[in-house]
């Protein structure tokens, strides 16, 4: 039995929401996953705060039409699972790092604002460092002149003790 129009109005409002707050979304087919896997794939999505639906195709391009993301509408053909967030890389990473285990999942295609991926972008995306790395390293590499400043302000005391030390050394062998 379908689904009432009202229910399908539903489903879109749903969909629109999370295409909203979303700045990727990652297309993969899966044709043949068990409910386990499903289930596994689920629970590491939810770890790096990465959103995935199902939806039928026919709603999600609806969802899409007007928004950044209205390109990937030509994409959605077979069945698909959507993995939307706010952290374009951990969406990439999570869908990508589960298509490797799991031949069953095919990433089909990926979107970000503007700008439509084929899976070998997707691919290249889920190498990046995330934000936090990228931030953390940022940080390191603002903190370094500074660590290295103190360090050389730190040395001329202590040269000068251990000279001292020296000295007093010599003075008492002599």
């Amino acid at each position: 039995m379908g689904l009432s129009r009202q229910d399908k109005s539903v489903m879109i409002e749903e969909a629109t929401a999370l295409v909203a707050k979303a700045k990727a979304i990652i297309v993969a087919e899966n044709l043949g996953l068990d409910v386990e896997s499903v289930t596994q794939l689920r629970r590491e999505a939810r770890g790096q705060g990465v959103q995935l639906r199902v939806f039928k195709n026919t709603l999600a391009r609806r969802a899409v039409t007007g928004t950044p993301f209205a390109a990937l509408a030509d994409k959605l053909v077979g069945p698909l699972v959507y993995g939307l967030g706010a952290d374009p890389v951990s969406v990439a990473k999570v869908l990508s790092g589960f298509a490797k285990n799991n031949e069953k999942l095919v990433i089909k295609a990926g979107a970000m604002a503007n700008f439509v991926m084929d899976e070998k972008a997707v691919k290249m995306l889920a190498t990046m460092p995330s934000r936090e790395e990228l931030l953390a390293k940022l940080m390191a590499t603002m903190q370094a002149p500074i660590g290295q400043f103190v360090r050389t302000l730190n040395e001329v005391p202590s040269r000068l003790v251990r000279t001292l030390a020296a000295v007093r050394d010599a003075k008492q062998a002599a």
